[in-house]
């Protein structure tokens, strides 16, 4: 590994659906905005900084943060428009970065490793950043570092609206006086062991040995040690509009049971659904495609709003499959493929959803990591006694593999 020093941007859009909300309706601004369910049981998806003084967070239910603070303008929100402006930015980094990551529908990594031999990096991400505000008008922070993991720890630092650069050589100074809680991987249940451990600040792990915090979490103790060392060699990882995950099945004999195809296809749509949220991917378009006897083949996509809700996407595989099955004639092969993928996780739907879906979803995805792929599904999909051969992820380690049952 080359031991020339790195420069890393992490940009984040701040409180972006509020701030996209905010662009549409003016008298948003500085009140205290929810974005969620609009129901009795549904959650938050988003807040704006008014709101969390009152202690609301993302994932709380709604009649909750209503209590927090009744006056609070709640809006039931539209991915569709977040997607949008999120492609608006993402063309506007495309134009200036060399190398770039989406690693989420708010969220990029920059590599701008060697740009200082010709232009400032701190100058040059401060021009990007001016640029992405005054062409969409969203506001967005940025850090700056040698890596990953110090770049989003700056950036968290220097919200709402504005951008800090770590030096080279001062990254375990910076990160020293922080809470644990700021290392990216530390969640709820891991910052609790810490504090279990008197460990309360970054401080403290730099001084530990790291033989301690591997006996006490594993090898994920050796990898929080790194991080809070300011040791993060992550790459990032160039971002494709054509990453994609797909399934398709060659029949033995070729078929005219529409039945049987629109259960296979409700299959393939909920496994792949399934295998995005083990991934934490969404997808933004879906591909249908179907093979005739005479070999003849057709597909059919269309655009959506980010996702990797099966009650989202399973409909639409069947609407593409009923527009495009139009020959009457044998089937040898049906497929369905995600692509425009974008790293995120279920927060897209939950302005859509009620808590016990949100429930139900975490619920079967743990039945069918522990259990396998389909131990869990739709009525309709259990005719299908295969689903077919799955491409991973396009340079996504580890890949992610159907489950088979024959």
């Amino acid at each position: 590994m080359s031991s020339t020093p790195r420069t890393i941007v992490h940009l984040d859009l701040d409180t972006f659906f509020v701030s996209c909300e905010r662009l549409l309706d003016s008298r948003l601004m500085n009140r205290p905005v929810l974005i969620g369910g609009l129901s009795g049981r549904g959650v938050v998806a988003a807040c704006s900084y008014e709101a969390r003084r009152y202690g609301i967070r993302s994932a709380m239910p709604m009649r909750l943060a209503r209590q927090l603070c009744p006056e609070a303008v709640i809006i039931r929100g539209n991915s569709g428009t977040y997607s949008k402006f999120s492609d608006m930015v993402t063309e506007i980094i495309k134009e200036y970065a060399p190398t770039y990551e989406k690693a989420s529908i708010d969220e990029f990594y920059v590599d701008l490793s060697g740009m200082d031999a010709y232009f400032g990096c701190m100058k040059y991400a401060s021009e990007m950043r001016q640029k992405i505000i005054k062409e969409t008008h969203l506001p967005i922070s940025f850090g700056l570092s040698i890596n990953k993991t110090v770049s989003k720890i700056a950036t968290g630092l220097a919200k709402p609206n504005n951008q800090l650069h770590i030096e080279k050589g001062l990254e375990r100074p910076f990160l020293s006086p922080l809470p644990v809680r700021k290392i990216p991987m530390v969640g709820p249940k891991t910052h609790q062991m810490l504090c279990h451990l008197g460990v309360k600040v970054i401080g403290t792990v730099q001084k530990m040995p790291v033989e301690m915090m591997e006996s006490v979490f594993g090898k994920n103790g050796t990898l929080i040690w790194k991080k809070a060392n300011g040791i993060d060699n992550a790459p990032v990882i160039p971002y494709n509009d054509r990453k994609s995950i797909s399934t398709e099945r060659t029949f033995d004999k070729d078929t005219i049971d529409v039945k049987k195809l629109r259960a296979l296809l409700t299959a393939m749509g909920e496994n792949l659904s399934f295998q995005l949220r083990r991934g934490q991917k969404l997808t933004g378009c879906i591909t249908v495609k179907v093979r005739y006897s005479d070999f003849q083949t057709q597909t059919l996509q269309c655009r959506l709003p980010y996702t990797s809700a099966d009650h989202i996407i399973v409909p639409k595989v069947k609407e593409l499959f009923e527009k495009l099955y139009n020959r009457r004639v044998l089937v040898r092969l049906i497929g369905v493929r995600f692509s425009s993928l974008v790293g995120g996780n279920y927060q897209m739907n939950m302005f859509e959803d009620t808590e016990e879906i949100i429930s139900l979803y975490q619920a079967m995805d743990k039945i069918r990591e522990r259990f396998g792929d389909r131990a869990v599904m739709r009525a309709e999909g259990m005719q299908a006694r295969t689903i077919g051969r799955m491409n991973p992820f396009t340079g996504d380690p580890p890949p992610l593999l159907a489950h088979r049952h024959q």
